[in-house]
């Protein structure tokens, strides 16, 4: 992880539809296990968090965002692939203003740094339950208190 001792600035846009949330899919190899988590990324020197979630949602899978919303700031620490990560967090609600993206059942497949990622719509109960993890674990109350 090149990013080992650092501590990462993060915006990420919580997207909500019906009974279903916005995720991206990960995969740590070392503990063998699939998450969830919001998109969005890094936030560069000189850039606000609100400007960042805007260029990471157009640079990861072409889309608008609209509705912006700030929500809070969480920290996250974490071990990915063997490694600790720790990570703030400014957590934005927001909505697509193009209907396609909530049309979509396919998984929609982006690239993010040298990995290809894939992006769907998931049932929240399949968070709520256990059967899915999500990454904050914290997301979940912030997506089953939106409006």
């Amino acid at each position: 992880m090149e990013n080992y001792g650092k501590i990462m600035l993060l915006a990420l846009g919580l997207i909500r539809w019906c009974d279903r949330l916005f995720r991206s899919e990960g995969y740590d190899p070392i503990k063998q296990q699939t998450f969830y988590r919001a998109l969005g990324g890094g936030v560069d020197f000189g850039e606000t968090s609100h400007a960042a979630l805007v260029r990471e949602f157009t640079e990861e899978i072409q889309a608008e965002l609209t509705n912006i919303r700030y929500l809070g700031c969480l920290e996250n620490l974490f071990v990915y692939n063997g490694q600790p990560g720790d990570e703030i967090i400014q957590l934005y609600h927001c909505d697509f203003p193009d209907s396609k993206f909530y049309q979509q059942e396919k998984l929609i497949y982006f690239t993010a740094g040298d990995e290809q990622q894939k992006a769907m719509w998931v049932e929240v109960k399949r968070f709520t339950s256990g059967e899915l993890k999500l990454e904050p674990e914290a997301f979940l109350d912030y997506a089953l208190n939106l409006s």
